[in-house]
């Protein structure tokens, strides 16, 4: 029984590993967020602990098409939000981009959501990284 079940959290894990990804992603360069919302600043910032809250919506929202690690789903062609290229981008950006949506890459708008809640699925977004990627959201923080 216990063998079981090792081999089913086993099998489980590595078919997580095995799910297509969408490494190759490349941004919609004409969905870029105007410049005041971009400069938006998270007012959750300094609460890094609502990104579990995040995370919630995150798998209420978002895996269908990100997949569970954020790494994007490729038959989707759902963004790897562990991309540098997508966590160089400012809070007021993703902030943007999960209000807004895109409809050309068949991305929903997520207005709907209090605007809090959007708040936190930034921050969760900020605890995704890929492996080896060390940009770390305290560094960009400082950054800017």
């Amino acid at each position: 029984m216990i063998r079981a079940a090792v081999l089913a959290t086993f099998l489980f894990l590595v078919s997580g590993l095995l799910l297509p990804q969408n490494t190759d992603y490349q941004p919609d360069p004409a969905w870029q967020p105007p410049e005041a919302a971009a400069a938006r600043a998270n007012p959750l910032a300094s609460s890094p602990e609502l990104a579990a809250g995040g995370r919630k919506l995150f798998q209420r929202y978002c895996v269908k098409c990100h997949g569970e690690q954020g790494s994007g789903v490729k038959e989707k062609k759902a963004a790897d939000l562990q991309l540098p290229l997508v966590q160089q981008q400012s809070d007021g950006a993703l902030f943007w981009k999960i209000t807004n949506g895109n409809l050309r890459r068949s991305m929903p708008a997520f207005s709907s959501l209090p605007e809090l809640q959007r708040w936190q699925l930034v921050l969760y977004l900020r605890t995704l990284k890929a492996p080896g990627n060390a940009f770390d959201h305290e560094e960009r923080r400082k950054a800017e």
